[in-house]
């Protein structure tokens, strides 16, 4: 399993926590050569762009690695995505892709230019998923069960628009999604049919109401099939962002449900991203993936 950092250097205590929890599943963690560097000027970033994108290059390539986790968020995976190769990373044999929160830009380079499922989960260098036994049940059932037929949800999910559909699961991190939005050299990229997935944490409500404002007015809540929604840790009150959401996204029509339990909450739950699933907006709030 190769571990990497795109983004943030992760803490060196917190890596080590890390690394005996995988080895402790039966894998063998393999540290990617620039993952505790720091960057010559930007405190926030784990060394260099160009050697976070060899590291990251570097562990997909390699075929005797069965996944690629990333391991901590924070701010820099988008710096990445010129500097990658796509024809190489097409040449690899296929592998796991984890992380979540700015992994969301890497996420969908690996949908556009390999067409390849990937996995939405805490980052298995910080408190998300080494202080949360239910976090971390959830990302291991996602490494060792097969996810066909699996459902995910929690309890405290609430329907607001009811309704059942079926499409591929997009989306993540919406800071991100809004970061990405027009970027020059992308394909023609659609969520027609498809389930938009949204999350975020740490940005007060008048910057998820532009986020999504940028999210509406660049098309892509249009031809969506439905849309599930994460936590909303530390954006202000969870009512303040509700009521945004009702005002902008209920009137779309589609089928809707607030707080599926994937994000940055507590015992976030791991989502694959890429695959096709069922969203059941009824009194129980669920989310079912197929087998196809």
């Amino acid at each position: 399993m190769g571990l990497v950092a795109t983004s943030g250097a992760p803490d060196v205590a917190r890596l080590a926590e890390a690394v005996a929890v995988l080895t402790g599943w039966g894998l063998v963690p393999v540290l990617g050569r620039h993952i505790v560097d720091r960057h010559p000027r930007a405190v926030y970033l784990a060394g260099t762009d160009a050697d976070r994108a060899s590291d990251l290059q570097e562990a997909w390539c390699d075929d005797s690695l069965q996944a690629v986790f990333v391991v901590r968020g924070g701010y820099g995976a988008v710096r990445l995505l010129d500097l990658l190769d796509p024809a190489a990373l097409r040449y690899a044999r296929p592998k796991l892709l984890i992380g979540s929160s700015d992994v969301t830009a890497v996420h969908e380079y690996w949908a556009e230019k390999l067409g390849l499922a990937t996995w939405f989960t805490p980052m298995i260098a910080t408190a998300a998923f080494l202080d949360d036994a239910s976090a971390r049940k959830s990302l291991h059932e996602a490494l060792f069960v097969p996810f066909h037929g699996r459902v995910l949800g929690r309890s405290d999910a609430v329907t607001l628009v009811p309704g059942t559909v079926t499409g591929r699961l997009t989306g993540g991190n919406l800071s991100l999604l809004s970061m990405t939005i027009g970027a020059r050299g992308r394909p023609e990229s659609s969520t027609v049919g498809r389930i938009g997935m949204l999350e975020d944490v740490g940005e007060p409500v008048y910057k998820i109401d532009a986020l999504l404002h940028s999210l509406l007015r660049s098309g892509w809540f249009d031809g969506l099939a439905g849309l599930a929604l994460g936590s909303w840790t530390d954006c202000g009150g969870s009512g303040e962002v509700r009521a945004l959401v009702d005002e902008l996204l209920v009137p779309l029509g589609v089928p809707l449900v607030w707080e599926l339990g994937f994000g940055h909450g507590l015992a976030a739950l791991s989502v694959p991203l890429g695959v096709t699933a069922t969203l059941h907006a009824d009194s129980t709030p669920r989310l079912e993936l197929c087998s196809r």
